[in-house]
């Protein structure tokens, strides 16, 4: 026990996680060089393709008589859960930054989530190889952030392996082992007389069912072993136990404070869910949940609809898979009058939203149309009772409505100083309330502000970096509800309302948004033998329209003279046939008018 250290890896997106973690699989020969390749613990192909971590990955390693648990972490802000879900299980964080760009908004993210469970923190200055490495100011960063002394900051080379073994030697001196508990005295050993283990990650193979990750708090977990699930109420026999070195490993029995996983024989990894306590003993009626796990809460809502309305089944048994694998997917039925059958699915942030339609193209073979991203909604009505919505076409007849109230985000921007006018006016463009500004040297800022999250999920993160020139960097988290003059768009093509473009928005964005949205619809939809005229509402007022003009055919090209009104009965009688047309005409919306909400400005 004494000889265990549980720690993960936490950094900004892209600064060298993946690649540490690389070079201490190579240092500890915990895998052959002839099997290692770049970033070995990301095992989706689409992480490999972006260069990003999407999912935690834990492996086990020995060095030097002692056993070292890692976990591997995501960077983007998208997949914070999955950071906090590998600290549950860790009593010691490696905080990396970047040598060229410093400490970013999702490092201080990560670094204040580790403080909270009370982790033991090594700082790791990365990249001290590429010419532009300034170690020294980001040491005096690191000093300011955290208070640790720069003479104790190791700086590394995570690509070439310069003083990695430092690292790996810092690991066991500084990071307390399980026995100790840590600071966190609410995952400290307990006693053997029964088995507890907290649940920090699931998956679904297809054949063994759900493989549960878990970090053992008291007792062992041993093949064969009958066990139960706390929350969920549901009992298994346990088919197998191991270890990741990075595969799967079986062996005899995981023992109390290690880290490693179960195959629990269930068919969904909601049975076993993330954040639930695995129980083996006398007293189940008796058992208790270990605590300090925090719960997924999607943060942004979007319809999934497929082109050809004949593959919705295929879409449904698409996305149960996938949510074997991401449970923090929700999704539920929903019927479009313009775009047939679907899902409204509950994500965690726009990439992720990203991530999960690309798996869903390219895993599954699917052709999908996503809807224009919305956030959840609180409604009051008139007689006190309180709703949630997540979808535009959900909101209830505005006279039933007391009030409406949107969540806001605390956001945390990160920028050199040359840049703070920009990121104002777009803080202000954006409904953004000032906090204050604090500095993390001369020539770094941090803006502290309040956002409606509506706002933060259509094109704010892009609008950031085109404005810094990609230095500046944020980090959000939800704050709270709070009502506003909110009132419902809706989007009006051809004279009907499609609902899919609806959007909920501040009243005094109304008339910009519309007339950005019916300008960029004109641009994108194909015109046709009939006018089409494109409309943004508020109830029955129309607050912008375009029209997308008709085709014609020159009816009066075979004339050669006589009176005018030959010419006027030849236009008068296309104008009565292209009203007849109108009034029968359908239109295919293409995935791009979708679209158009996101990529509009302001």
């Amino acid at each position: 026990m004494e000889k265990i250290r549980n720690f993960c890896i936490i950094a900004h997106i892209d600064h060298g996680k993946s690649t540490l973690a690389d070079r201490f699989l190579e240092i500890t020969n915990t895998v052959e060089k002839r099997d290692m390749k770049e970033q070995l613990l990301d095992s989706m192909d689409l992480e490999r393709e972006r260069g990003i971590t999407i999912k935690l990955q834990p492996v086990r390693m020995e060095w030097k008589g002692h056993i070292l648990n890692l976990i591997d972490t995501p960077g983007h802000v998208d997949f914070q859960y999955e950071v906090s879900r590998s600290l549950a299980a860790c009593e010691g964080a490696i905080l990396v930054v970047d040598a060229t760009q410093g400490i970013e908004a999702q490092t201080l993210s990560n670094l204040y989530l580790a403080l909270e469970y009370d982790l033991e923190i090594i700082p790791v200055i990365n990249k001290i190889d590429l010419p532009a490495a300034d170690p020294e100011r980001v040491a005096l960063e690191i000093e300011n952030a955290i208070g640790i002394p720069r003479e104790e900051i190791i700086a590394i080379s995570a690509k070439d392996g310069t003083n990695v073994d430092q690292v790996l030697d810092r690991i066991i001196a500084k990071i307390p082992n399980p026995l100790q508990g840590g600071l966190r005295k609410n995952l400290a050993i307990q006693n053997d007389e029964e088995c507890k283990a907290l649940i920090f990650d699931s998956v679904y193979d297809s054949y063994k069912g759900v493989l549960a990750y878990v970090r053992v708090v008291s007792g062992a977990l041993k093949k064969g072993q009958k066990v139960s699930f706390v929350k969920t109420r549901i009992d298994t026999e346990l088919l197998e136990v191991g270890y990741f070195i990075p595969k799967h490993k079986p062996c005899a029995e995981i023992k109390a404070g290690e880290v490693g996983y179960i195959v629990t024989g269930l068919k969904s990894t909601r049975e076993a869910r993330v954040g639930d306590t695995v129980y083996a003993g006398k007293n189940f009626s008796n058992a208790t949940e270990l605590p300090g796990y925090k719960t997924v809460v999607p943060m942004v809502f979007s319809g999934i609809f497929c082109t050809e309305g004949s593959d919705y089944p295929l879409l449904r048994d698409a996305l149960e898979k996938l949510s074997l694998s991401d449970s923090a997917i929700s999704f539920e039925p929903e019927n479009s009058v313009a775009l047939g059958n679907g899902f409204r699915c509950g994500f965690l942030g726009l990439l992720h939203l990203d991530i999960v339609q690309e798996r869903l193209e390219r895993e599954y073979d699917l052709d999908l149309i996503v809807t224009a991203p919305s956030v959840r909604y609180q409604i009051t009505l008139a007689k006190g009772e309180v709703i949630e919505i997540s979808a535009p076409s959900e909101l209830p007849d505005p006279s039933y409505i007391e009030q409406i109230a949107e969540p806001i985000a605390k956001v945390e921007l990160i920028t050199p100083k040359d840049y703070i006018g920009g990121l104002m006016d777009l803080l202000q463009k954006k409904r953004g309330v000032f906090k204050n500004i604090t500095y993390l040297n001369p020539e770094r800022a941090v803006i502290h502000t309040e956002v409606p999250m509506a706002n933060l999920v259509t094109d704010f993160y892009d609008r950031l970096k085109t404005l810094s020139s990609g230095y500046a960097s944020m980090n959000y988290e939800l704050l709270e509800m709070r009502a506003d003059d909110l009132v419902k768009m809706d989007i009006l093509v051809a004279g009907e309302v499609v609902l899919p473009l609806a959007q909920i928005m501040h009243r005094n964005e109304v008339q910009s948004a519309g007339n950005a949205i019916v300008k960029k619809l004109k641009e994108v939809i194909p015109r046709a033998n009939f006018p089409i005229a494109l409309q943004a509402a508020i109830g029955s007022r129309i607050v912008a329209r375009e029209t997308i003009a008709a085709y014609r055919k020159d009816v009066t090209a075979g004339l050669y003279g006589g009176d005018v009104t030959r010419k006027n009965k030849l236009l008068k009688k296309q104008k009565a046939g292209k009203k007849r047309m109108k009034a029968m005409g359908k239109l295919d919306m293409p995935q791009e008018a979708f679209l158009a909400i996101l990529q509009r400005e302001e």
